[in-house]
């Protein structure tokens, strides 16, 4: 008996190990197939006739005019300025608006709260290309065409269900025994929720908050349709002037992508951890 349980040990053992080995040969083709693009673009930025050097080949001789004239011809500082401004603004109003309504479904029962977060979540299946008349007709009317304010309005109002089931679950992860000792000591609903439920929800807020900025941050479509002006465009809205109707600055291109890159990167390497405690859910332990 004793050698049998030993074999089925080392069976499971067996099984395990594989699958771990399995596992990491999955996450590490992910990887590959997510980092060979960015990889890709930081080599080719490199080369100085990209074209002339094709695939991920080290370039011949080092090549960093590209990145000198994106911040000495482009004046690319300014654009991110703008995105800045723009996507920080975006990501303020809409994370306000949706915490408000993500704890009100998620802690309050009332009637038709199904449908309420029904129409929230269905937004995720609406193409942007959709909305395109009636929005831009709305901007018109509001005299908010190329201008950041109406960009600002366009973002706010845009990207609503991820933040939202994000912000929503992690709300639903907090025990109630701490909204009924809140409420034994006087507080209301709304001390309840700015002492209590947000602090608790950090990360939930911060991760949907960093989703949003780098959605907004790289968005094309609206940004390229609603700003005219060129010192109002954002960054990924000014990437269409190494491109005439003759020719592409291909090595100009991929140095200002390059560039335009790093925020994104920079912010969730600062907060990954947020990131990882929203998914992994838990908002209280002990």
């Amino acid at each position: 008996m004793k050698k049998r349980r030993n074999a089925e040990t080392e069976a499971a053992a067996g099984v395990g190990a594989a699958g771990k080995a399995v596992c990491s040969i999955a996450m590490l083709f992910l990887c590959f197939i997510s980092l060979f693009p960015v990889v890709w673009v930081a080599v080719s930025s490199l080369k100085k006739d990209p074209l002339a050097e094709p695939g991920l080949t080290l370039p011949g001789e080092i090549y960093l005019k590209g990145y000198i004239g994106v911040f000495r011809d482009m004046n690319i500082l300014q654009y991110f300025f703008n995105s800045f401004k723009v996507a920080g603004l975006s990501v303020a109003l809409s994370i306000i608006m949706i915490s408000m309504a993500a704890y009100v479904v998620a802690r309050m029962q009332f009637r038709c709260k199904g449908i309420i977060s029904a129409m929230l979540m269905s937004t995720l299946f609406i193409p942007p290309t959709a909305m395109t008349f009636p929005v831009y007709n709305l901007i018109n009317t509001l005299k908010l065409n190329d201008s950041h304010g109406g960009l600002v309005l366009i973002y706010t109002c845009s990207g609503i269900a991820v933040s939202f089931m994000v912000i929503r679950n992690y709300f639903a992860t907090i025990p109630a025994e701490l909204e009924e000792a809140a409420k034994i000591d006087g507080c209301g609903y709304t001390q309840t929720f700015l002492r209590i439920m947000l602090p608790i929800a950090r990360p939930g807020i911060l991760t949907a908050a960093m989703l949003a900025f780098m959605n907004y941050w790289n968005e094309y479509y609206w940004a390229s349709m609603v700003l005219i002006t060129k010192e109002l465009k954002t960054v990924p809205a000014i990437l269409a002037q190494f491109q005439t109707a003759f020719s592409t600055n291909y090595n100009g291109m991929f140095s200002a992508i390059v560039v335009i890159l790093l925020p994104p990167l920079i912010l969730f390497s600062c907060f990954s951890k947020y990131f990882i405690e929203a998914l992994s859910g838990g908002a209280v332990k002990g």
